[in-house]
């Protein structure tokens, strides 16, 4: 037993300090560097960096979990030969995520089934890999959220959730009109984090269209305003994206 107790107080000490890949990986890792003829200060090296590689790796997850992504759907698999007049150098200059830093925004138009929502969680995913906030929601989920959070007088919590994140997704804005307190709700939040925070927005209406979404030309001027200050656009017209890859599943010869 008393052979035993270096180890079982290490790994009581590993625990409390919240080092799982330390407690997991020093003996295995033990063994090798003395195989190898590695020394203390490298094995050490060798561990800690295990430790960081996989502490990062978790604090991904936790961010991309707490986004609320409706699905993981990476940039790596996205078809864009399907949309050629999307631009992919574009997309791929936006993944690497320095808009967000400089609080700029982006807005993806296109009809639906073009792939919108693909491309704005590819770059949701960027930037949670970058260590970045990211929050995804529909228009109409984010209207009726913020409606219901009004009547419950627990508004000022949820802009206050809303506008702390680095980069903030509204999805599908355009496909449902929002009445009158919908769309000065949102109006108010997409004010807030003008120049604070980065907002992406997809949506199927061209900007001229917009405002039979908010039912006020006012408003609508006043909200392309604030959006389009410092702004991407990703033209996204084309045949649909979901349709092409349905036809090509279909097209696929059983096994």
């Amino acid at each position: 037993m008393s052979s035993q107790a270096p180890e079982l107080l290490l790994a009581s000490h590993l625990k409390t300090l919240k080092l799982p890949t330390f407690l997991r990986e020093h003996d295995k890792l033990a063994r090798q560097c003395a195989a190898e003829g590695v020394d203390h200060v490298r094995y050490l090296a060798r561990l800690v960096e295990l430790e960081l590689i996989d502490r990062e790796r978790r604090m991904v997850e936790r961010r991309i979990k707490a986004a609320r992504f409706p699905a993981a759907k990476s940039l790596d698999s996205f078809d864009f030969a399907a949309i050629p007049k999307l631009n992919k150098m574009q997309v791929l200059e936006l993944a690497r995520c320095d808009w967000i830093t400089r609080r700029e925004n982006v807005i993806a138009l296109g009809p639906s089934g073009t792939g919108k929502t693909h491309v704005a969680i590819g770059l949701g995913l960027a930037a949670c890999q970058k260590g970045l906030t990211v929050g995804f929601i529909t228009a109409s989920a984010l209207v009726s959220e913020m409606m219901e959070a009004r009547d419950e007088r627990r508004l000022l919590r949820l802009h206050k959730q809303m506008t702390g994140y680095k980069l903030l997704i509204i999805d599908e804005l355009g496909f449902v009109p929002l009445s009158k307190t919908g769309a000065e709700l949102l109006f108010e939040l997409i004010s807030q984090r003008y120049e604070r925070g980065s907002t992406l927005i997809t949506s199927n209406l061209p900007f001229d269209e917009w405002t039979e979404t908010f039912g006020s030309e006012r408003l609508t001027g006043a909200l392309l305003d604030r959006l389009t200050h410092h702004v991407s656009i990703l033209e996204m017209n084309g045949e649909s994206y979901r349709l092409a890859q349905s036809q090509a599943r279909k097209a696929r010869p059983n096994p």
